[in-house]
């Protein structure tokens, strides 16, 4: 099992900046990407940021030039740097980790970005 949690969620203003943190514990041995999805009210859960272990990484175009996902590997977190922010960001954040076939959620972090 993997255990994930999200935090650095909140309000914000439009153009405004926030930091998303996760903490991986558990058996994170072989997990072989981390990632970040976002789900606003009334529309599917969407990948935004994914990490492999390798350090390669991909966005959704939406977020492009203005999110970036990194990892500190000493530490077992990942982060999300949201800047620019838009009110259309606004949905809450959750942490994936990819192990083999199987995927770990965390519990999610809301960011409501107003205009």
């Amino acid at each position: 099992q993997v255990q994930l949690v999200e935090s650095g969620g909140g309000l914000v203003q439009a153009g405004g900046s926030l930091r998303l943190s996760c903490a991986a514990s558990g058996s994170i041995f072989s997990v072989n990407a981390m990632g970040w999805y976002r789900q606003a009210p009334g529309k599917q859960r969407e990948l935004v940021a994914r990490i492999t272990v390798g350090g390669s990484t991909n966005y959704t175009d939406s977020v492009k030039g203005r999110f970036t996902i990194s990892r500190d590997n000493a530490k077992n977190t990942v982060y999300l740097q949201m800047n620019s922010l838009k009110p259309e960001d606004t949905a809450v954040y959750y942490c994936q980790a990819a192990k083999y076939g199987a995927r770990y959620w965390g519990q999610g972090t809301q960011v409501t970005v107003s205009s």
